[in-house]
């Protein structure tokens, strides 16, 4: 079985291919060709996912999958949520995200959030959605140089180190998006055995 993934975050690419071992074919957005800017206008993760695993699907018509990520702070209405990636503005850097972030919560108690990933698959047209969830808290300064991202200031719950302080295998053992691609892989595994 083989099956696009709708990104072009080489980092993102790697770690679901060592994920995925040889049960499927992970190919990546360039090796169809495709060298789009795939949209990703939705007010949701769950959109933001599907619109750009459909784009892929309705344009070259191959089983796909896409992802969406966002932290979403309880003390912010859930934001940056859907906006993470460019919450400091359209031309940021993750720097700029953390320091928009640390400023706004500078006087907040409340420093509960979550990460959380979506990830749309679509198979012969039809959708299913998984999602990976990890909760936490916002810390007040940046510890750890590893990750990237809000990695410096999010401390899982159950650990005292920040997801920049871990090593690559912990974090993705526990994270949101290794949590979602597990569900994926597991459900890809079994179309792989049905067919």
């Amino acid at each position: 079985m083989e099956i696009v993934f709708a990104t072009n975050n080489l980092h993102k690419l790697t770690e679901i291919k060592d994920l995925a071992g040889n049960d499927f074919k992970i190919i990546s957005l360039s090796e169809i060709g495709c060298k789009d800017d795939i949209p990703e206008t939705g007010a949701t993760l769950e959109a933001n996912a599907s619109q750009k695993s459909f784009y892929i699907f309705n344009k070259f018509g191959c089983d796909c999958f896409a992802d969406d990520t966002g932290l979403e702070i309880d003390a912010l209405d859930k934001r940056p949520g859907v906006y993470s990636a460019r919450y400091a503005g359209e031309e940021c850097n993750f720097e700029d995200n953390i320091n928009k972030v640390l400023l706004e919560m500078q006087n907040i108690d409340n420093r509960k959030a979550c990460f959380r990933t979506v990830i749309s698959l679509i198979i012969s047209g039809k959708e299913i959605q998984f999602e990976g969830k990890v909760d936490g808290i916002i810390l007040k300064e940046k510890h750890g140089q590893k990750g990237f991202g809000y990695d410096p200031i999010f401390k899982p719950d159950g650990y005292d180190q920040t997801f920049a302080e871990m090593p690559l295998d912990l974090k993705n053992s526990i994270s949101h998006r290794g949590r979602a691609i597990m569900k994926l892989i597991e459900y890809l595994k079994k179309e792989v055995k049905s067919n």
